[in-house]
């Protein structure tokens, strides 16, 4: 067995779904990246601007970096209710379906970390660094280059029999190793992500403007959300699933079995309401080891607030939000006047 496969089935008997193997020339993505930048398509996400020199080319973060090994890990688990149903579901609050349990950095860092000392142990010293959606990684091309997926018209990676519900994660190394071969783009004349997005975030096959995501606007995004968006915003408390939910490819998706992704504090469930009525210490708790935490308890009120906005008329939530209105900050007063206009409009 080659030195390839043999790292392949380690990444396997961890417990990763797929391991792909590329090298690090990611020259075909330069000008496209630079020119998103360029266009300001990042919005406040800063650090997309930063670093753009290792970000496309890999040994220049990681220095005599040869080849990139990277994962995939299936996340989505199995539901009673259809997730499409729960959209329309006003009452109720819907999660981004990757962040129902714990964070999953820590989970795949460590068990990257695992994967990287499993190799050693099999092909003595090797310098290397494990990433997975963190410092100035192009992940989601590099994955591409390994036959993990392609990217898609969302530009989220798909693959033809798994579908997109997936986290990636990657082993820069000085290992020189055999190298995977893209797959096809099967997106064909499919444009049931562009058409379902509610903010039409996806201007061109291909291309985002971050600024107009969903899952930008309520998790990356700290300040006001601008006006034109809310309504388009639904119940969408923490990021968007749309362009996911809508995908072809994802009817072959499979169920994760990791307990770690599994739902926590019934967020698969959880009414707006609920979710309005934790305190900050309550969030702090309940959030505590979630990727959630990290948009504060100020940017989880916005969010709901604007979903109690996008709400049917309802006497009591409105009553709600003008009794709590003078305990709340004046980032968070902003977005309740806007909710109570529109409560008033919904009557």
């Amino acid at each position: 067995m080659s030195k390839t496969e043999t790292i392949k089935n380690i990444g396997r008997e961890l417990g990763f779904q797929q391991v792909g193997i590329t090298d690090v020339s990611l020259d075909r993505h330069h000008r496209h990246y630079k020119q998103w930048i360029a266009r300001n398509f990042h919005g406040e996400m800063s650090y997309m601007a930063r670093n753009v020199d290792k970000r496309l080319q890999p040994p220049e973060l990681v220095p005599d970096t040869l080849s990139v090994i990277c994962v995939r890990l299936d996340y989505l688990v199995a539901e009673e209710q259809d997730l499409m149903d729960l959209l329309e579901r006003d009452d109720m609050a819907y999660v981004s379906r990757y962040a129902l349990g714990r964070d999953y950095h820590k989970l795949m860092r460590k068990r990257l970390q695992l994967f990287a000392e499993r190799i050693i142990q099999v092909y003595g010293k090797m310098g290397y660094r494990v990433f997975t959606d963190s410092a100035p990684v192009l992940e989601k091309a590099l994955a591409a280059k390994a036959g993990i997926g392609w990217q898609g018209k969302h530009s989220n990676l798909l693959h033809r029999e798994h579908g997109s519900w997936f986290f990636l994660g990657e082993i820069f190394t000085d290992l020189e190793l055999e190298i995977d071969v893209p797959l096809e783009n099967h997106c064909g004349r499919c444009t049931s992500c562009i058409d379902i997005c509610p903010t039409a975030a996806i201007v061109e096959p291909y291309l985002l403007d971050a600024r107009r995501c969903i899952s930008y606007l309520t998790i990356e995004h700290r300040s006001e959300i601008p006006v034109e968006f809310r309504a388009a915003i639904g119940n969408r408390i923490y990021g968007c699933d749309d362009c996911q939910l809508v995908c072809p490819w994802n009817r072959f998706a499979r169920y994760s079995q990791e307990p770690d992704f599994q739902p926590r504090h019934g967020l698969d469930k959880i009414s707006l309401m609920e979710c309005y009525r934790w305190s900050e210490a309550e969030f702090l708790r309940k959030m505590e080891g979630s990727a959630i935490r990290r948009i504060g308890h100020q940017c989880w009120l916005r969010n709901i607030v604007i979903a109690l906005g996008n709400a049917a008329h309802d006497p009591h939530i409105v009553a709600t939000l003008k009794q709590d209105y003078d305990g709340h900050s004046a980032f968070i007063r902003q977005h309740v006047d806007w909710a109570i206009r529109q409560q008033g409009n919904a009557t």
